[in-house]
């Protein structure tokens, strides 16, 4: 059994791709975290058009790259031992696939694998306005324990630029996790 501890992120085709690149960044710089990534093929395009980026670039930031059709991954498994999983960014045909356990390809197949577990899942949905559907969809992933972490930025920080707010969403999903988030942000203390 592996001594680190297992992560699996994924990236889909929703806007916000830099999400995803962040925490592979971060956990990178962990000895004590191993990633596994997944990013479906919009997630791809979207990687290109939001940061200029390819997809070999994106696979050199995690440990282990899984193909999105790819089944019969080790993640694929329960008995493939993971802290949990993240999606970020989550879109919603991503989003509607976990709701209803439409494993279809290796993302949703991931994420119900962390479900039924009882494992953690935060799922960083990227769509404006929300539809009836996607808060269904949220609240039904929600009731089976999954989070709902939605990249807003929190203005308080007043933070001055974007990756500054972007780590601290960042941070913030990541503590969840226990990875240590020293740096990214500064936890809220109150006035």
């Amino acid at each position: 059994m592996s001594a680190k501890k297992r992560l699996i992120i994924a990236m889909t085709g929703a806007t916000g791709a830099i999400y995803g690149v962040r925490m592979l960044q971060v956990l990178q710089a962990q000895e004590q975290w191993e990633t596994h990534l997944i990013i479906s093929s919009a997630g791809v395009v979207n990687l290109k058009h939001e940061l200029g980026m390819k997809r070999a670039a994106l696979y050199e930031l995690a440990d282990v790259t899984h193909g999105i059709n790819d089944i019969a991954a080790s993640i694929s498994s329960g008995g493939f031992k993971t802290e949990g999983m993240i999606i970020a960014p989550c879109s919603m045909k991503t989003l509607a696939a976990v709701a209803h356990g439409f494993g279809d390809n290796l993302i949703s197949r991931s994420a119900d694998v962390v479900l039924k577990e009882r494992r953690r899942l935060v799922v960083m949905p990227r769509e404006t306005p929300l539809n009836l559907i996607h808060i269904r969809n949220m609240a039904s992933v929600t009731e089976m324990g999954g989070i709902m972490f939605p990249p807003m930025p929190a203005f308080y920080s007043k933070s001055d630029s974007m990756m500054a707010m972007v780590n601290e969403t960042v941070g913030r999903v990541l503590d969840m996790f226990g990875v240590d988030v020293t740096g990214l942000y500064t936890p809220w203390e109150g006035l």
